[in-house]
């Protein structure tokens, strides 16, 4: 990426367009339109016209222009609308290259067949099809996706969002909890201001809503001014993956994903994931994961954790490793075959114990070899690692979460 960026000042406020100049196109650069907030009819026009601007900017400079539309809300007529005009303009131009549709997005571009619009999943796949499709004499039509079957990354990507809908049924009772507790407690008149509160609060520390609302319903109730009175700042513990991965204690993803990293690299995995305990339901929750079993990720979150490997680490406080699924008889048949059906032959799972050796997380890692046990050398770095995540965790909750609820508490109790 080149270090241009900008947001044209006359951007609607209910979507915004931000750009960026990419290398990397066979024999153009792109330009990088990344879209986000929501688009409904109201604001189709705003957004058609600031499309267009871009588009003309695109052409002007010799750039192939690129429409990321992750994190675009709402789509559907609007959508189609807008870059049916903007394509119609474009006659004779290169394609307008969509990528990170959301799947309603990519199903009524695919069935209305626009002309001058290309469809891909990530900006690595247009780059690659784009300069496959250079070195050939005859491009595919260009309303096809580079995909043989159109529907069939839709299919995928709807099954993400069936899984993030499912972790938000399984948070909404703790955050309706902590709502109620913000209402009875400073005499909230309706739960849409308790949400706004933890909203908030968890955007300004950068804490995870639910994190925050499970901290908010386990804590003892604030007897004062000052909920934590006496609190005094703690340095930051001194953890082997912070030396190695640069990454801000701070920001709870930054180093759970350094911990996934650290594991992976330590145990020489293809894949793993890292799961923390709610401790208001008592329940497991997914914070980061790289390859693996989606099937398996949903067995564990929703409750049926049962017969596998994390429930026996979280139970025993120690290490499992579980060298050829298809025998081992500690898992139960429902977990050999969701691991089984994606390629995981072996694992092993670290719990992250606290000080008093309550598990906090679990650190899994798995191959896709039977027979495959990490060395007494691996096993105690990354028992070394859980214990680093442990301190961490023990920190963060100690500082950051407190500094979070403290602001709450004072938002609050302000007249």
């Amino acid at each position: 990426m080149k270090a241009s960026s900008s947001r044209p000042s006359g951007a609607p406020a209910r979507l915004v367009i931000e750009s960026s100049v990419v290398e990397g196109l066979p024999a153009e650069g792109a330009l990088l339109l990344r879209m986000s907030g929501t688009l409904d009819a109201h604001g189709a026009h705003a957004w058609s016209e600031d499309l267009r601007g871009h588009l003309e900017r695109a052409d002007r400079a010799g750039l192939r222009p690129v429409l990321d539309m992750a994190h675009v809300q709402l789509g559907g007529a609007a959508v189609l609308r807008t870059l049916s005009e903007a394509t119609r303009a474009r006659a004779g131009r290169p394609d307008l290259i969509i990528v990170r549709a959301r799947p309603g997005v990519r199903e009524a571009v695919h069935l209305a067949r626009l002309a001058g619009v290309r469809l891909y999943a990530t900006l690595d796949e247009a780059v690659r099809e784009l300069g496959r499709a250079a070195s050939q004499v005859e491009e595919l039509p260009a309303w096809r996706s580079q995909m043989a079957d159109p529907l069939r990354p839709s299919y995928q990507d709807l099954h993400q969002e069936v899984r993030a809908l499912r972790a938000r049924v399984r948070t909404a009772p703790v955050i309706g909890m902590a709502q109620g507790m913000l209402m009875a407690r400073y005499a909230l008149p309706e739960t849409g201001w308790a949400f706004r509160v933890l909203r908030e609060t968890s955007q300004r520390f950068n804490v995870p809503l639910r994190v925050l609302a499970s901290a908010l319903v386990v804590a003892r109730p604030p007897d004062g001014a000052t909920w934590f009175p006496g609190r005094r700042p703690l340095p930051v513990p001194r953890l082997r993956v912070l030396a190695r991965l640069d990454r801000d204690p701070r920001y709870r993803g930054q180093m759970i994903d350094a911990v996934l990293r650290e594991a992976l690299a330590i145990g020489h995995a293809p894949a793993g994931h890292v799961l923390s305990v709610d401790p208001a339901v008592n329940a497991l929750a997914l914070e980061t994961r790289y390859g693996g079993a989606d099937a398996y990720l949903d067995h564990l979150v929703r409750g049926r954790d049962d017969g596998t490997a994390e429930a026996v680490a979280r139970t025993r406080g120690r290490h499992v490793s579980i060298p050829d699924v298809a025998t081992d008889a500690l898992l139960s048949e429902d977990a050999r075959r969701a691991l089984l059906a994606t390629g995981a032959s072996a694992l092993h799972c670290v719990p992250v114990l606290s000080s008093a050796g309550c598990c906090a997380g679990l650190i899994t890692v798995h191959w896709p070899d039977a027979g495959h046990r990490p060395t007494s050398t691996r096993a105690e770095a990354l028992g070394l690692l859980a214990a680093d995540a442990a301190a961490w965790l023990a920190w963060y909750h100690r500082t950051v979460l407190l500094d979070a609820l403290e602001h709450l508490h004072r938002r609050l109790s302000a007249p």
